[in-house]
């Protein structure tokens, strides 16, 4: 019964992951919403940061928070509460323990690396490269499909754990 249960949760979190970009009749910021929203079950945060409010930063993309907003804001699940805030730049940026950078704020990414400093913050980025330069996540779309790239050693940085499951999923740079 255990192994039924992990491979109807695998291929659950398969299908969440693996979206097919050109084929979906949701825009792409609500694909990255609900995504971000799935990041937060398969990581931990170091100490009482997985209960309580649970703030998700996103800098300069309009559509991405106010989907987050609409669908998470001031809602309780898991025993966190989500608060939604918008940054429209990197000195903004405080008390996060989810950034999403848009595409828009990409330019701005080694600014919001240094603000952020070694604290627990999951980076989610959508540009090519950032994962590589130290974003924990980083969107990308291969073959049509919408995919993510996973930077191990930003998540020890930032002091942050992942599931098994999320890493079998993700590109791993």
């Amino acid at each position: 019964m255990k192994l039924i249960k992990i491979i109807f949760l695998m291929a659950v979190c398969t299908m969440a992951f693996n979206t097919q970009v050109q084929s979906q009749n949701r825009p792409e910021h609500e694909l990255h919403a609900m995504m971000i929203y799935n990041f937060l079950k398969y990581i931990q945060w170091p100490g009482d940061q997985n209960a309580g409010e649970f703030v998700i930063g996103v800098l300069k993309d309009d559509n991405v928070y106010n989907t987050l907003n609409t669908w998470y804001g001031n809602k309780e699940r898991g025993g966190k509460k989500f608060i939604i805030k918008k940054f429209e730049s990197a000195s903004e940026v405080s008390g996060c323990q989810l950034l999403y950078v848009g595409d828009s704020g990409s330019n701005q990414f080694e600014d919001v690396l240094g603000k952020i400093g070694s604290s627990s913050t999951l980076t989610v980025t959508n540009r090519r490269g950032l994962g590589e330069k130290g974003s924990c996540i980083n969107f990308k779309v291969l073959d049509g499909r919408l995919k993510f790239e996973l930077n191990q050693a930003a998540m020890n940085k930032a002091n942050l754990k992942t599931s098994s499951q999320l890493t079998a999923m993700a590109i791993l740079i």
